[in-house]
């Protein structure tokens, strides 16, 4: 019943942003028109290249590590801080470097940077990982609401108004900012505070050493979710963008609802192990089996009202994106279970696996990217996606003796078959 609580909160939150976002975003996207909405979307993408070097890997470290030893919150919390807050700096940088290899014009990479300095705010993300390893995840959602509320009626003063783009990206950059301090407030009110955190050298090498492969395997992953309209915007042009950008929200707000499901479980998979082997990995099933069930419904649904959906939602004006949807849903079966492995990954200290897988992944994406959109357009990009989330998600376990066993819990997943649940 916690962690049903705990999820509980995360879904009640998730749900209420994906209604509010849907709402907001389909006013956005129809507002600027798939050129425009093109622009922003390949903005965030081309940022979304370089975030995973934020993040440094740390976050299911960071979980892990407080669940099994609550005594080191403070020297945690306070060296990953610091990391991740270096990790921003690094980001800009890089974007610095990036650009000067793109054909994009001074006003889209100043979108472009003026996205990225998000980045910065989410180093107090941190207090997010104390709060998902105590299973006290409505503190999140209550920061992500009040963030949620605010973003909401700023865009659409901005939609009133009719501002510009370039007035949406500093959207993100304040978004960012209040979900940091809603953060902070509720990491004081539980009368904890900044000030005892601390950075210490051994941690940092500690946490760095088991987060390396995954800082790699989180660049990979980043690239691979965003490289497609990348792509597509240097292949073709950002209104094809706009079209692809329209179905891919569509399709990827769902992801979510998986790393919800799976961040709230984790600590009872990890305290699992600690009753026995059996048990562990029967939970593991259980979770793998749940989010194919929910994946499933979720696709095939999407696949037959394609249409309907972008007609109702965007209008004629983005019809060119329902055939990009019908495909890019299929996606969210293999990110599923992608997701749920991954933390099996980290609990068995097999991170270089998800380095490997990752980098897999992305190859197969870009090499079908290069041949698919010239011949298929933004429908190739679709097709290159989902075949690369199922080979680098699921085939790729079929190869290694570690990770056989992780591959039939899968098969046995998609096949709907249950385990027993015995201890």
């Amino acid at each position: 019943m916690k962690y049903f609580k705990n999820t509980s909160w995360l879904f009640a939150e998730k749900i209420l942003r994906m209604i509010v976002g849907l709402f907001v975003g389909i006013w956005v996207a129809r507002y600027l028109g798939p050129e425009q909405f093109g622009l922003l979307s390949y903005s965030i993408s081309f940022v979304g290249l370089f975030t995973a070097i934020s993040t440094l890997g740390l976050d299911g470290i960071v979980i892990r590590e407080l669940v099994k030893d609550d005594s080191k919150r403070d020297v945690l919390l306070g060296t990953a801080f610091i990391l991740k807050l270096m990790g921003a700096f690094c980001v800009l940088l890089f974007l610095a470097i990036a650009v000067n290899f793109t054909s994009n014009d001074h006003y889209t990479n100043m979108l472009i940077f003026i996205i990225a300095s998000a980045t910065i705010f989410q180093s107090l993300n941190v207090i997010d990982f104390y709060f998902q390893s105590k299973v006290l995840s409505k503190y999140v959602v209550y920061a992500n609401v009040i963030s949620l509320f605010i973003s909401t009626i700023i865009k659409i003063i901005l939609l009133l108004n009719e501002a510009s783009v370039i007035a949406f990206a500093w959207v993100v950059v304040f978004d960012s900012f209040v979900l940091a301090m809603g953060f902070l407030y509720f990491y004081l009110h539980n009368h904890l505070s900044l000030r005892s955190w601390k950075f210490e050298k051994n941690m940092t090498i500690l946490l760095l050493k088991d987060s390396s492969p995954l800082i790699i395997a989180g660049v990979i992953n980043s690239i691979q979710m965003k490289i497609d309209q990348t792509m597509i915007k240097e292949i073709l042009n950002v209104t094809e963008v706009g079209y692809y950008a329209v179905a891919a929200q569509l399709s990827t707000v769902w992801f979510g609802i998986g790393v919800i499901i799976c961040n709230s479980l984790f600590p009872a998979i990890i305290n699992a192990k600690k009753v026995s082997e059996k048990f562990y990995y029967t939970r593991i099933q259980k979770l793998f089996l749940f989010l194919t069930a929910i994946s499933y419904i979720l696709a095939i649904s999407v696949y037959f009202l394609a249409d309907l959906i972008i007609l109702t939602l965007y209008g004629k004006e983005f019809i060119a994106a329902s055939s990009v949807l019908s495909i890019h849903i299929f996606s969210v079966i293999f990110v599923y279970l992608g997701v749920s492995s991954g933390r099996w990954l980290i609990n068995e200290n097999r991170s270089m696996l998800n380095f490997y897988r990752n980098l897999l992944g992305l190859i197969i994406n870009i090499v079908l990217n290069i041949f698919f959109i010239k011949k298929y357009g933004i429908v190739g990009a679709a097709y290159a996606s989902l075949i690369a989330f199922i080979i680098a998600f699921y085939v790729f376990d079929v190869f290694l003796m570690e990770t056989r066993k992780i591959f039939i819990l899968k098969s046995k997943s998609l096949l709907l078959i249950r385990e027993n649940n015995e201890k």
